[in-house]
C-alpha cells in the first residue's frame, strides 16, 4: 500500500510540496463550507485495490467514513467510493473501477446553505471541499449538513415573521428577555405601521365611494387576505427556489406571474356568486372577481422580486418575505380594488 492513504492534511501538504505550491490558508469565514469541513477522511489512489484500502483502514481515526476519496499524486480529487460499495467489492478490484467520478464539490468560501442544498440535489451524504486547483481540503460531513439545514430553516421562518439578526437570536427568540424580543421584532412592526398608514390613506381617498356604496367595504378583507395568501406562497417558493434553480430570472418571474394570475382567476370565479348573493350587486361582484386575479398577479410579482433583489445584492432572500412584502401587497391590492370599483360602480 502506498503512502497516499492518509489524513487529508498530510496528503494535501505532500501534494503542495510536489506541485511547488504554498500552504493553503485554513482560516475561513463563518457559515462557509470551509468553516464546517473536517480534514481527517480516508483517501486512496485510483490504482489502489479494495484489499489494500481495507487493510489500511483499521487502527486509524477518521472524522468521516461514508466514502473513500480518490486523489491523484497532487491531492486533486478524482472521485469517491462509498464505504458500502468498498465492502461489497472483490479485494482485487481497483479503486478506479469502483469510484464515482464527477462528484459535486464546494469551494471553501461557498455559503453553508449552498453546500447543504448541493448534498440534497445530488443525493450525497457528504460534500467534498476543494480549492481552486481541485485539491481536496476535506468534506462537510452528514451531521453537519443536517445541522446547517435545521439552522437555515429556523432562520428563514423567523425572518419571514419579522424576527431579524443572526441565528442565535432566532433560536433564542422565545427565551430572550422581553426587552430584547421587542428590540428584535419592533423594527419590522414599525415598518408595518407605516404601511398600514399608507393603506389607511388609500381607503380614506375613496371615502366618497364608501359613503355611497357601503357594501364595497365588506369585501376589502377578502381582497387583502387572498392577495397576502398568494404572495406568501410565492415568497416561500422564491426563498428556497432561488438557491436551487439555475433557470433564467425572466422565465422564473413569468412563470410565477402566470401562476398568480391563474390562481387569482380561479378564486375570482369562485367568489363571484358569493358576492352577488350577499350584496345583490352584479357590478360589485364583478369588481371583486376582477380585483382578486389582478391583486394576485401583483402579489406573486412582489413576493418573487423582493427575495430575488436581496439575493442579487448578496443578502438573505428570506429578508424580503413577511412584513415588507405584505405591506406592499396590501397597498397595491387596495388600490386595485378601489380603482376597479370606481370604474364599474361610481
Amino acid at each position: 500500500m502506498s503512502d497516499s492513504m492518509d489524513y487529508i492534511g498530510i496528503s494535501r501538504n505532500e501534494a503542495c510540496a510536489r506541485n511547488g505550491a504554498t500552504a493553503i490558508n485554513m482560516t475561513y469565514l463563518h457559515e462557509t463550507a470551509g468553516s464546517h469541513l473536517v480534514k481527517q477522511v480516508p483517501v486512496a489512489r485510483a490504482t489502489d485495490t479494495a484489499g489494500d484500502v481495507l487493510s489500511f483502514l483499521p487502527g486509524r481515526l477518521y472524522d468521516s467514513t461514508d466514502a473513500i476519496y480518490i486523489v491523484d499524486n497532487f491531492g486533486c480529487l478524482q472521485g469517491a467510493v462509498r464505504f458500502s460499495h468498498l465492502l461489497a467489492a472483490d479485494t482485487a478490484s481497483k479503486m478506479n473501477e469502483l469510484m464515482v467520478q464527477g462528484l459535486p464539490t464546494a469551494s471553501p468560501d461557498d455559503d453553508q446553505e449552498h453546500v447543504a442544498i448541493l448534498a440534497i440535489k445530488h443525493n450525497i451524504t457528504s460534500v467534498p471541499v476543494v480549492d481552486g486547483q481541485k485539491r481536496l481540503l476535506g468534506v462537510v460531513p452528514p451531521q453537519t449538513l443536517f445541522e446547517i439545514l435545521r439552522r437555515e430553516h429556523i432562520e428563514d421562518i423567523n425572518r419571514m415573521v419579522g424576527i431579524w439578526k443572526d441565528n442565535n437570536r432566532a433560536l433564542s427568540a422565545i427565551e430572550a428577555s422581553p426587552t430584547r424580543r421587542v428590540r428584535d421584532r419592533l423594527p419590522w412592526l414599525l415598518l408595518g405601521l407605516a404601511g398600514s398608514m399608507i393603506a389607511g390613506s388609500v381607503v380614506a381617498g375613496f371615502g366618497r365611494t364608501l359613503e355611497t356604496h357601503i357594501s364595497v367595504a365588506f369585501f376589502i378583507p377578502i381582497i387583502v387576505y387572498l392577495a397576502d395568501a398568494i404572495g406568501t406562497q410565492t415568497e416561500a417558493v422564491a426563498v428556497r427556489g432561488l438557491s436551487l434553480s439555475h433557470a433564467p430570472f425572466r422565465s422564473l418571474l413569468a412563470g410565477e406571474l402566470r401562476t398568480g394570475l391563474l390562481m387569482g382567476l380561479s378564486l375570482g370565479i369562485l367568489i363571484f356568486p358569493y358576492v352577488l348573493l350577499t350584496s345583490g350587486d352584479f357590478y360589485l361582484a364583478l369588481a371583486v372577481a376582477l380585483a382578486v386575479p389582478i391583486a394576485g398577479g401583483f402579489a406573486t410579482t412582489i413576493g418573487f422580486l423582493l427575495p430575488w433583489l436581496l439575493s442579487s445584492l448578496g443578502k438573505d432572500p428570506a429578508l424580503g418575505s413577511g412584513p415588507v412584502a405584505t405591506i406592499i401587497q396590501d397597498v397595491l391590492s387596495l388600490i386595485t380594488y378601489f380603482i376597479i370599483v370606481s370604474l364599474l360602480i361610481v
